[in-house]
């Protein structure tokens, strides 16, 4: 596994820890000033203060989730990332709002500061119980 992979995988598992915490901050570094995230039935999730904005709207519930990284390809300053992602959104009682899985395929950009951040984003994440969510 190359450097680069390494720092990937890296940025996958602390935006994962960073979402199970609640540190909105944290996730936000990981990302590109103009990152751009895709889901089916939603609009376009356009840069950081859109994403930190919907993040704080789901203020008193937790997310915890894992990914299970599939294929990391890197050429450059770009790189792709794909992923089995799963995610569970709990409200403050515990009670499970969302249960989502699925493929996300990143695209990740290597800053002059040298660190990988997400770039863009396509979320294939579907009701992991058969629920809408």
């Amino acid at each position: 596994m190359t450097s680069d992979e390494q720092q990937i995988r890296e940025v996958i598992a602390t935006w994962m820890e960073a979402s199970r915490r609640g540190e909105t901050d944290r996730v936000l570094e990981l990302m590109d000033e103009d990152v751009v995230f895709l889901g089916a039935g939603r609009s376009a999730m356009r840069g950081r203060a859109e994403f930190a904005a919907a993040s704080r709207g789901m203020s008193g519930m937790s997310i915890d989730g894992a990914a299970d990284v599939q294929e990391i390809r890197v050429s450059g300053d770009l790189a792709y990332c794909w992923n089995q992602l799963t995610v569970v959104v709990r409200a403050a009682d515990g009670s499970i709002v969302r249960n989502m899985a699925g493929p996300v395929l990143s695209v990740m950009r290597k800053g002059q500061d040298g660190k990988w951040r997400i770039f863009r984003d396509a979320n294939m994440l579907a009701p992991a119980d058969g629920k809408s969510g």
